[in-house]
């Protein structure tokens, strides 16, 4: 059962420091400690998103699986992706869609790949006829703390095409599917205003998701379809032990003194999906535990 009462923000999820751990990318939830709240127990839904078709990427663990979470509390029929290292994770989030009563679709998509984005919005389509939000969540970043001169071409590439080709092919492909009332939701960060060195390139990214969003926005406001983002500050997630070299303080930084479990995030997405929402687009809502952004 949620507790709403209201709690000090400070104290209400675990706080650094946590004990050091290792993962290989793309890691996963289970060794994770303390392990991500994705609102397993707490999130209640209210009808927000009933009978909706949302496509979602990175849904097997971390924004992602809270938000496939949440989104079928709401009523909502979900297609989500994932690695095939993270089948493990997907099935996790299957489970938690399937016990809120609604239809989970898992596809094994790298979206750094033109084509696999194309079957995805197909199978999608294929599954419900339509799409109504499509949520382009999924990301990759690798820590390098000795600077520009450590990046290399591969992975540089690897981050532009897992957070912008991948997303600029989504949207491309969904539009066609959508109607009047979808929703589009872009996840940046606030790495996209307050850049760390050791992230430059996950960085870069963030940022033109900002600039994607706002353009693409008024692009098909025309169409009745909205176009917005989240943008995180640090959250607990499997991608921080398999691509942070220290993980004892993370979070620590963000004015609130923790960073955010995956459950904190969840619902800004439904409310952008939802018809609350109905006058806002081409807006970023900033979740950074108290970081000021522009």
């Amino acid at each position: 059962m949620s507790d709403d009462r209201p709690q000090d923000p400070t104290t209400r999820h675990p706080r650094p420091d946590f004990p050091q751990q290792d993962q290989e990318h793309p890691g996963w939830t289970g060794p994770m400690d303390p392990p991500p709240d994705h609102g397993e127990e707490s999130y209640r839904g209210s009808g927000l998103l009933t009978d909706r078709a949302a496509l979602l990427t990175g849904g097997d663990s971390g924004i992602g699986r809270a938000v496939a979470l949440a989104f079928a509390r709401e009523g909502a029929d979900v297609v989500f992706t994932y690695l095939p290292d993270e089948e493990k994770d997907a099935r996790e989030t299957a489970r938690l869609v399937e016990e809120a009563g609604r239809r989970a679709v898992p596809v094994a998509c790298d979206i750094r790949e033109e084509e696999q984005c194309r079957a995805l919005v197909d199978r999608a389509v294929a599954e419900f006829g339509r799409i109504d939000v499509l949520v382009n969540n999924a990301a990759y970043q690798m820590s390098q703390p000795d600077g520009i001169g450590a990046i290399t071409t591969e992975q540089f590439d690897r981050v532009l095409r897992t957070n912008l080709y991948g997303m600029f092919w989504l949207c491309k492909m969904s539009l066609p599917h959508m109607r009047p009332g979808s929703s589009i939701i872009n996840t940046t960060s606030v790495q996209a205003y307050k850049p760390s060195p050791h992230l430059l390139d996950y960085a870069t990214t963030k940022g033109a998701i900002v600039t994607f969003t706002q353009g693409l926005a008024q692009m098909v406001a025309g169409d009745g379809i909205r176009v917005n983002a989240v943008a995180p500050g640090p959250v607990w997630t499997p991608l921080i032990p398999a691509t942070m070299p220290d993980t004892r303080e993370f979070g620590k930084q963000a004015p609130l003194g923790r960073p955010a479990q995956p459950a904190e995030m969840a619902p800004a997405y439904v409310f952008l999906a939802s018809q609350r929402a109905s006058y806002i687009t081409a807006e970023v809502v900033n979740a950074t535990g108290g970081t000021p952004l522009p």
